[in-house]
Formats: structure tokens, C-alpha cells, sequence
């Protein structure tokens, strides 16, 4: 007689599976060194609108080329990817470079994610460069937010559907923008690590000015999160690993936590102890790619440990891109019959 089970009776049940556990937890129990419970009041309620709790992200592909390089390491390594986003901007990629960027993201379902136009650190201004770093990465003047725009109305265009956005202004314009079909109504917009909401007022404003998702510091504690959590339903993204200009946090041992606070949660691999890459451009080529290569094995290192951990279930399908119904101001200006 078999000892297979009888997979036709209907007394016979899958055993149900194991539960995440958390870093170290069987050996450090046998120690005695067990952590307390997680609480469930801590937990995100939200997620996508497709029901995952969290997708990925490759930032800083600076190109074609760049882009090619992430999606034949993906494909090796087994990263899935839902989203890849520029830093330099779309005014440094020329309309062949933009369109060829986007057929490679549609063939393969992934989001494609520029940058919008001039920001502190490259305009004259000095303050930025001061020690109080005064008004940031933000656009500095209407000329600014005016080059802002005009790359949102040049990308979505040539097809891009996502734009990255470094000032609470130029948001609400793109926002408005949208509206009012000066640009696609389905184009999302993300805010940039640069000027990311640190409390749950400035998340929940920012949603309401018509972010899309947020990239918030990625040195928040997870407490912060949960407080987040609680007033916002908002996309979340955070560096798992982030640049060396933006900190050079690790994370890779919370990943599991950060999404069980942050969901819905955009995994980000970037990539520390690496040179600044903006603006890019073929003097930065062998690094650029060096780069995106190691941001995807990043990737990989980061899923191998959700799977280690049993905690790897969730994820968005490949493809998703919207983020469900979220709360905005309400638009100054009155919708006409011509919008």
C-alpha cells in the first residue's frame, strides 16, 4: 500500500503553512533570548489594490543600456521587478533614449520612472550647498517648476507613465496637470527620497497634493512607520539599502518588518559605497552599469531573505503599477467641459 496521502479524500488536509519568524528567532529561543510577540496593532491594514503588500524597485538606471543591463540581471538572478526610476532626469535622455527605455518596460511589465526636471543641487543658488542646506532639492523659481513641467509634458509624450518629483509645488502642478489632461490622467507620480515626509502630517500631505507613492528617509525607525500607517494608505517606498548621500543605511535584516508596517511598501535596492551617478552620462558609463547590476544582486539578497524567513508571500503580481483610490486636496481650479 502507498504511503502517498489520499489527495481525493476529503478528510485529508494540506498541513498550513509555518509562519514568518523573525532573524535568529529559533537558535536565540533555545538561548533564552527570545524577542516579546510582535503586536498586531503594529501592522500595516492596507495594500495594493491588487491585494500584494509589496513590490520591488531598481533605482538609478540611467539609460537604455543601464536598462538592458538591469532587466538580463533580473532575468538571471531571478529578481522580479516592478518598477525601475532615473535620477538624472528626463531632460538628460534624448526622445530615441526615452522611447527605446519605454518598449523595453512594456514587453516586460515594468513601470518606468523618470526624473523631472532641474533641482537645488545643480541651480546656482548657494544655499543649498550651505551647512543648513537651505531650501534643499526643491525648485528653485517658476523657471524651475516651469522645466519641471515640461519634462512631465515630454516623457508622457514619449510614453513614460511615471514621473519622480523632488517639490511639494511641482507635485501639485503635475497633479493638476493630470486633471485636467495636460498630461495623461493615469501618469503616477513618486515623490523622491530627497525631500521625503519624516512624520505622518507631512506623509498624509503629501498624498493629498497628489503623490502616488512616497519615498520616505529610510533611517525611520519602525515605530514611525506604523504611525504612518495610520493616517495614510498611501505607496511607501524605502531604500533597503540606500545610497551613501542619503545615509548608506542597510536594512536588509528588517525587510520582513518593513513590510508588515510599511505595506504597501515599494522595496528600493539601492546600492552604498558607491559613486553619486548624477548627471549621467557616457564619462560614468562603466560605473553605471557595474552599478545597476549590483542593485539587482542586492535584490536577489534581500528575497533570499524574506524566503529564508517564510515571509516572502505577498508580493504584487508583475505588471501592477496603480496605487487604489488615495485622498487629494481639493483642485483650485474648476473642471470646464473642455476637460
Amino acid at each position: 500500500m502507498s504511503d502517498l496521502p489520499n489527495t481525493e479524500d476529503p478528510f485529508v488536509t494540506e498541513a498550513a503553512p509555518s509562519p514568518p519568524r523573525r532573524p535568529g528567532e529559533p537558535a536565540l529561543a533555545v538561548l533564552g533570548l527570545d524577542a516579546p510577540a510582535l503586536s498586531p496593532a503594529d501592522a500595516s491594514p492596507h495594500s495594493f489594490p491588487d491585494g500584494g503588500t509589496w513590490r520591488t524597485e531598481v533605482p538609478s538606471v540611467e539609460g537604455p543600456e543601464a536598462l538592458e543591463a538591469v532587466l538580463a540581471e533580473s532575468a538571471r538572478l531571478d529578481v522580479p521587478v516592478h518598477r525601475v526610476s532615473q535620477g538624472s532626469g528626463a531632460w538628460m535622455l534624448i526622445d530615441g533614449e526615452i522611447t527605446e527605455m519605454v518598449r523595453a518596460c512594456s514587453e516586460r511589465g515594468v513601470e518606468l520612472c523618470l526624473f523631472t526636471g532641474p533641482r537645488g543641487t545643480w541651480d546656482i543658488g548657494g544655499s543649498v550647498r550651505s551647512d543648513s542646506r537651505g531650501g534643499g532639492l526643491r525648485a528653485r523659481g517658476h523657471d524651475a517648476v516651469a522645466g519641471c513641467v515640461e519634462d512631465a509634458v515630454r516623457a508622457t509624450e514619449l510614453g513614460v507613465r511615471c514621473l519622480l518629483v523632488a517639490d511639494e509645488g511641482v507635485l501639485w502642478t503635475l497633479h493638476q496637470a493630470r486633471r485636467h489632461g495636460v498630461i495623461p490622467a493615469d501618469t503616477t507620480l513618486k515623490v523622491s527620497a530627497l525631500i521625503g515626509p519624516v512624520n505622518p502630517a507631512a506623509y498624509a500631505v503629501h498624498e493629498r497634493l497628489g503623490a502616488d507613492s512616497v519615498n520616505v528617509p529610510s533611517d525611520l525607525p519602525l515605530a514611525h512607520l506604523t504611525e504612518i500607517r495610520r493616517v495614510s494608505a498611501a505607496p511607501m517606498d524605502m531604500y533597503i539599502e540606500a545610497p551613501d548621500d542619503l545615509g548608506g543605511y542597510v536594512r536588509m535584516y528588517e525587510v520582513a518588518e518593513l513590510i508588515r508596517r510599511g505595506a504597501p511598501l515599494y522595496l528600493k535596492f539601492g546600492l552604498s559605497k558607491a559613486p553619486s551617478l548624477y548627471p549621467s552620462g557616457l564619462h560614468l558609463r562603466e560605473t553605471v552599469l557595474a552599478t545597476a547590476r549590483e542593485r539587482v544582486r542586492r535584490g536577489r539578497l534581500a528575497l533570499d531573505l524574506l524566503a529564508r524567513h517564510g515571509a516572502d508571500g505577498g508580493m504584487s503580481p508583475l505588471g501592477s503599477r496603480l496605487p487604489g483610490p488615495l485622498h487629494r486636496f481639493p483642485d483650485p481650479i474648476p473642471l470646464t467641459d473642455k476637460d
